[in-house]
């Protein structure tokens, strides 16, 4: 009896081992970089099931992560703990232009009653047997800044790995998505299948995403929720930062036909969006941010266009006036799936409006007197250069 109820009693733990081992938490998605600010970062990646989070991060001063006690800074709204399962964390309080040392950790919350949790084992980035990610604040004292641009992939999975194949290693300031990266958007999976998780295993673990919404990101059941996955330093798709000599401007397109066209069944609103986007933009050419920089570029996916369709017709009416008045060196779009500078004078702009073709990398490097500018097909072709002198 007594070896049996002893058999019993190992088997009951057996079971209850392997219950809490299939209860802990995995990384299924991520980590990659966004919102890389001169004092602030965020990291957003994705779990298995719902969990608590954090970063840790440590100078990049030479001793190992585990040294001392890591800061650690939680996922918190309202002053309580987050638990769900997509991670977004901010980091802040750091300098300029600065390396950090980061690791990400999560712990699942098992739900019991009256709102009480309990956590299991920590999962996260190994800085054991690998060396930790790191990040560098952005930095308005830096001579020049280099950035890649992809657009209209419109899932072609296989094509962006090879566009950004050597993103790494390249040492990018930053990779921009210029919009129209799939053709709908209906679930969060499908963002992640077709273009996030290449852009976390090839670079945005350390180097910074700029998401770029272009018209087809609207489009999809998952569409008013996308921006969750690119949290901004506005909270809405559009935003500015400073890099070095260059203030970035990051413009929200809309969609690119009327908002009562059959196509977007009732629920488009663009119109109205893109009048408040445009008081916003009047703050930001009147702010010091935008004003002291050497050098002002914009991305915007759809470019202006007086004769072309609605929404191109609505950024040139509405944002091409401000940008014009602020002094805007450049703007960087794509859409239309082809090569094309429209020259500054041209089309009501007083800046040049470079597209980028789809399924095409565009690297650039910027300084105070100007941006060069190279495009590269998937064959590592070199199709078109540019170059703007101040």
């Amino acid at each position: 009896m007594k070896k049996f109820l002893l058999l019993l009693a190992i088997a009951f733990v057996a079971t209850a081992t392997a219950q809490e081992q299939k209860k802990s938490v995995a990384i299924t998605e991520g980590p990659y970089l966004q919102a890389v600010g001169e004092s602030e970062f965020t990291v957003v990646w994705k779990t298995d099931q719902d969990a608590v989070s954090w970063v840790e991060i440590a100078p990049d001063d030479g001793t190992h992560f585990y040294n001392r006690e890591r800061p650690k800074f939680y996922q918190t709204r309202y002053g309580r703990k987050v638990v769900g399962n997509l991670h977004t964390v901010r980091v802040s309080g750091l300098e300029p232009g600065t390396t950090y040392r980061y690791r990400i950790i999560s712990a699942a919350a098992l739900k019991g009653e009256k709102d009480r949790v309990r956590f299991t084992e920590q999962r996260g980035s190994d800085v054991y047997r690998r060396q930790p990610y790191v990040v560098t604040t952005l930095n308005p004292a830096k001579e020049s800044v280099s950035f890649a641009i992809v657009n209209d992939i419109h899932g072609k999975t296989a094509e962006l790995e090879t566009l950004l194949a050597d993103a790494a290693e390249r040492k990018y300031d930053f990779v921009c998505f210029n919009g129209d990266m799939t053709s709908r958007n209906n679930t969060q999976e499908e963002v992640f299948k077709f273009y996030l998780s290449s852009a976390s295993k090839l670079f945005a673990k350390e180097t910074p995403l700029v998401y770029v919404r272009g018209n087809h990101e609207t489009r999809g059941t998952y569409a008013v929720s996308l921006p969750e996955l690119f949290p901004s330093s506005t909270g809405q798709p559009y935003y500015t930062f400073r890099q070095g000599p260059v203030c970035f401007v990051v413009l929200d397109c809309g969609e690119d036909k009327p908002d009562s066209d059959m196509e977007y069944s009732g629920l488009a609103h663009y119109d109205p969006y893109r009048a408040e986007q445009a008081e916003w933009l009047r703050s930001v050419v009147a702010s010091e941010e935008f004003r002291s920089a050497p050098l002002k570029i914009a991305f915007c996916h759809i470019p202006p266009e007086a004769k072309g369709w609605h929404g191109a017709a609505e950024i040139l009416r509405l944002f091409v006036p401000i940008l014009n008045e602020g002094g805007l060196d450049l703007m960087l779009s794509g859409h239309i799936h082809k090569y094309r500078l429209t020259e500054a004078g041209d089309n009501g702009c007083q800046f040049p409006v470079l597209c980028n073709p789809n399924v095409c990398r565009l690297d650039a490097t910027a300084t105070a007197n100007g941006v060069d500018i190279k495009i590269f097909d998937t064959q590592a072709n070199l199709l078109h250069s540019y170059q703007l002198k101040k």
